[in-house]
């Protein structure tokens, strides 16, 4: 290890990997720095039966560490530029779409090369998105390559192989805080006091690195624009319900303007027989849910995000607590993640395990408590729920059933969307920043094109600085 570098780059997820790999190439001394564990170390203790609930580790083995939250996701890259991140905003959709062409040749480069890749038939896609209209759905068809939850780890060790000879790289080490003076960065502060030096620092924390983002944000200075939060549940169904959609789209993506409200509501992460899982935020001190799909292991379940998207205006400045505070109602009514059937939401009673128990569904997620999901959302987000639900049953047959499963709370901790110019620069001169903690993105295929984008505009500044000199 050395006390200086030419670059810093502050995470390990997709966005600061891939930057690593560009900044590789280039001479420069490099390190990679990210507060989780290695990716032999990422063991979550529920999932290995070793604790009945979540065990609240300080550094969450599904959210963090070596891959992001990218390494326990569904391993799905999103090749569309519709949704998946903002990057289109910063480089133009010319060079979006030859960048998710290169991402994905470096992610097959790397071992996801097996990996199946779906398409919709045009005219199978064409009836699925008027059926859709005709409820108020947007059916947005995508090419999806579904690497899975398992094989993705591969993926991953093989980037480890090529960087841990070419840059340094620290695990287990959590930032303090960025270094600057005179309006430059001067390097990073470990929460241990250590200071290391460096000419150029990436932020590339990911979604649960969200919260520190913004807190370094209001130490620089640094000008920040609030995305909407991201509130919502995770729905489970018998996979063969979806079975359609799934063989074809893999993954449905679905945005619908709420009658009632007017509110934002789409669907996000399906995962095809697959699992439902919680998360530990561990900035927030709370359990959320989330869902995995494996290419060697299938469940009976289907299971996809209904999320309400809500812009907030002045005065208000804090939507990563206000999703914070809801899931931590969740909690504190169920101890953990809470289940409820939707029959039982809609009767205004709370799911027993004798009733989920007597359900068609049988939960994924065991461990989840049976109660009720309206002592924990507000009736606005549950109302956009249920609407989206009953628009659903268009393209999704029986999805509005009372067997439907409701996890909650699902929340995604990004927003926040840091001012940068084309090349991902700060206003601070030498920082940089990328990825879905720094609301340029919103998945793992746009975070890994911004760590490209960043990666080449450091080079390019260094190279003029050096032609200069």
């Amino acid at each position: 290890m050395a006390n200086r570098y030419d670059v810093i780059v502050v995470g390990a997820g997709p966005a600061g990997l891939f930057a690593a790999l560009e900044l590789s190439k280039a001479n420069l001394s490099v390190l990679l720095v990210d507060k989780g564990k290695t990716l032999e170390e990422r063991k979550c203790p529920l999932k290995m039966g070793l604790v009945p609930t979540c065990a609240h580790c300080n550094s969450c083995s599904l959210m963090c560490g070596w891959g992001g939250a990218g390494a326990f996701s569904d391993g799905k890259l999103t090749l569309t530029p519709h949704f998946g991140g903002n990057l289109e905003k910063y480089v133009g959709k010319e060079k979006l779409l030859a960048l998710l062409d290169e991402v994905d040749s470096i992610w097959m480069e790397h071992g996801a090369n097996s990996a199946p890749l779906f398409e919709p038939d045009p005219e199978f896609a064409s009836s699925v998105i008027k059926r859709g209209r005709v409820a108020g759905l947007q059916v947005i068809p995508a090419k999806i390559r579904h690497i899975g939850t398992d094989r993705t780890k591969e993926v991953l060790r093989n980037i480890y192989h090529k960087l841990r000879d070419k840059v340094d790289i620290l695990m287990n080490t959590e930032v303090k805080s960025i270094l600057s003076e005179d309006g430059k960065v001067k390097g990073v502060e470990l929460v241990s006091g250590e200071r290391l030096d460096a000419e150029y620092v990436l932020l590339a924390p990911g979604r649960e690195g969200a919260p520190w983002m913004e807190r370094t944000s209001k130490e620089l200075g640094l000008s920040v624009d609030s995305l909407p939060v991201d509130v919502g549940v995770r729905v489970e169904i018998p996979a063969e319900l979806a079975e359609e959609l799934t063989e074809q789209f893999y993954e449905v993506k679905a945005i619908y303007n709420s009658p009632t409200f007017d509110d934002q509501v789409r669907t996000f992460c399906m995962c095809p027989y697959g699992e439902v899982v919680t998360e530990f935020q561990s900035d927030g001190g709370v359990v959320t849910v989330n869902g995995h799909s494996y290419r060697d292991k299938k469940t009976d379940n289907t299971n996809f995000a209904i999320l309400v998207s809500t812009d907030f205006t002045q005065p208000f400045h804090d939507p990563n607590g206000y999703g914070v505070h809801i899931a931590r109602l969740a909690n504190m009514l169920g101890g953990s993640v809470l289940v409820q059937r939707l029959g039982d939401l809609k009767l205004g009673r709370r799911s027993t395990r004798s009733r989920i128990e007597r359900g068609l569904v049988k939960p994924t997620l065991v461990e989840a408590e049976p109660g009720d999901l309206s002592f924990a959302l507000p009736y606005r987000h549950l109302k956009d729920i249920l609407e989206m639900l009953e628009a659903l049953e268009s393209i999704i047959p029986h999805v509005n059933d009372k067997y439907t499963l409701l996890y909650g709370i699902e929340v995604k901790f990004y927003s926040l969307k840091l001012a940068l110019d084309s090349k991902l620069k700060t206003s601070v001169k030498g920082l940089y920043a990328a990825g879905d903690g720094a609301g340029v993105t919103r998945g793992v295929i746009q975070a890994s094109a911004s760590g490209l984008v960043s990666a080449r505009s450091i080079i390019e500044e260094i190279n003029k600085t050096v032609s200069n000199s």
